[in-house]
C-alpha cells in the first residue's frame, strides 16, 4: 500500500468510531484462494476480489466477552438445549433411527486423543459427543472456565455467533473479509505469516503425531490464551490456529470455479444456497475459516488463510469459535461509537 493510500484509510478510518477491541481493516484488492501444495480443491482457481473496509475483533472472542453477552441477555446456547430430532433428521439420510433420549440431551462434539496407530481419517476413534458439554463446561460437566475466560469461547453455534455478533451490533465476516484480513496484506502467501513452514512459535496447532500424540511444543494442548502468538500485518491474532472461526457466509465446494470469469468480484457475501458433498443432506451449511489446535502438516495444514471448512449451522465442537465485524456503518451507529465491552470484573463460571 502506497503512502498516499495508508494515510487516506487513517483518514478514513478517524471519521469512524472504533468499536471496543478492534482494528481496522483498510480495504482493497486481493488474491482469494489457494497459493500452496497443501490447498484443497474448493480452494481453487484464485481470483481477484475487492472488500471495503472494516473494522475487526483483535482476537476471537474469549469466554468472559461471550460470558458477559449471556449475563446481560439470558442467552441460552445451542449446546445447552436438547437436540431437535426434527431438525437433525434433515441431515442424515432418510431411513436413519431416531437416537436414543441419551443421545438428544444437550451436549456437544468433543475431541479426545485417539488410540495409538488410529488414522486420522478415523472420525469416530476421537471425536465423541458429550452430554453436558457446552461453552461453559467445554469437556463435558465435570470441566470449567477455570483459567481459561481468556481463551476462545467453543461449543457455539453459527446460531450463537450469530446472536453475539448482533448485540454487540457487529456481524460475522464473510469468508472474502476474513482471508483478506487474514493475510495482512502479505498475498499469495501460504501462511499468514508469510512462506515459513509452521514453527511451535507461529502458531497454536498440533504437534507430534497426528491423532495419537501431542508433543504441546507451543505450550498448549488445547486451546490458548487469545493473543499469546504474534500477531499478523494488520495486527490480528490467531487468525492461524486456536480454534476455527465462523464467517457469515454458506459453504459452496464449487464457488470459485463459478467466480473464474470474473475480472473482480466485489464485496462478495456467498451463495444464496450451500451445497457440501460431505455432507449432502444438510440445506445449509456454514464456512469456518482458520485451522485449530487440532491442525497438523500431515493432515490438513488447515492454519493457511485460503484453507476452508464447513458445518451445519446448529453444529458445536470443541475447537470452533468465531471473532466479529463492523462496518463502517455498524460502527457509527453503536451508541456513543462504543461497542459494547467485556466486563473485567466478572469471574464467575
Amino acid at each position: 500500500m502506497s503512502c498516499v493510500l495508508f494515510a487516506i484509510a487513517i483518514c478514513a478510518a478517524a471519521q469512524s468510531p472504533t468499536p471496543v477491541d478492534t482494528i481496522w481493516i483498510p480495504g482493497g484488492t486481493f488474491t482469494m484462494g489457494a497459493s500452496s501444495d497443501d490447498a484443497r480443491p474448493d480452494e481453487f482457481p484464485p481470483h481477484q476480489v475487492q472488500v471495503d473496509g472494516f473494522f475487526m475483533t483483535r482476537t476471537e472472542i474469549t469466554n468472559r466477552q461471550f460470558q458477559h453477552f449471556v449475563h446481560a441477555t439470558g442467552y441460552v446456547t445451542t449446546a445447552q438445549l436438547p437436540v431437535d430430532w426434527e431438525v437433525l433428521k434433515e441431515q442424515v439420510p432418510p431411513g436413519t433411527a431416531k437416537p436414543s433420549p441419551e443421545m438428544l440431551q444437550p451436549g456437544s462434539m468433543v475431541f479426545q486423543h485417539a488410540p495409538l496407530h488410529s488414522s486420522p481419517d478415523n472420525l469416530s476413534a476421537r471425536w465423541s459427543w458429550v452430554p453436558g458439554a457446552s461453552w461453559k463446561h467445554p469437556e463435558g460437566p465435570e470441566s470449567s472456565l477455570e483459567g481459561r475466560l481468556d481463551h476462545p469461547v467453543v461449543h457455539v453455534s453459527h446460531h450463537d455467533a450469530m446472536a453475539y455478533a448482533q448485540w454487540r451490533g457487529g456481524s460475522l465476516p464473510t469468508e472474502a473479509q476474513w482471508e483478506y484480513a487474514a493475510r495482512g496484506g502479505a498475498h499469495r502467501k501460504p501462511f499468514v505469516w508469510g512462506d515459513d513452514v509452521i514453527k511451535p512459535a507461529y502458531a497454536n496447532v498440533w504437534q507430534g503425531t497426528f491423532p495419537n500424540h501431542n508433543t504441546n511444543e507451543d505450550g498448549f494442548a488445547g486451546t490458548a490464551r487469545v493473543g499469546a502468538f504474534p500477531a499478523n500485518a494488520f495486527g490480528l491474532h490467531d487468525m492461524a490456529g486456536n480454534v476455527w472461526e465462523w464467517t457469515a457466509d454458506r459453504y459452496q465446494h464449487n464457488l470459485y470455479s463459478s467466480r473464474s470469469s470474473n475480472d473482480l468480484t466485489v464485496n462478495p457475501t456467498g451463495p444464496d444456497r450451500a451445497r457440501d458433498p460431505r455432507n449432502p443432506y444438510a440445506k445449509d451449511v456454514r464456512v469456518h475459516r482458520g485451522g485449530s489446535f487440532l491442525c497438523h502438516a500431515s493432515y490438513c495444514s488447515s492454519y493457511r488463510p485460503a484453507a476452508r471448512m464447513a458445518t451445519t449451522p446448529d453444529s458445536a465442537l470443541s475447537h470452533l469459535g468465531f471473532r466479529v465485524i463492523f462496518t463502517k456503518a455498524q460502527a457509527q451507529a453503536l451508541p456513543s461509537g462504543i461497542a459494547r465491552p467485556r466486563d473485567p470484573t466478572s469471574t464467575s463460571q
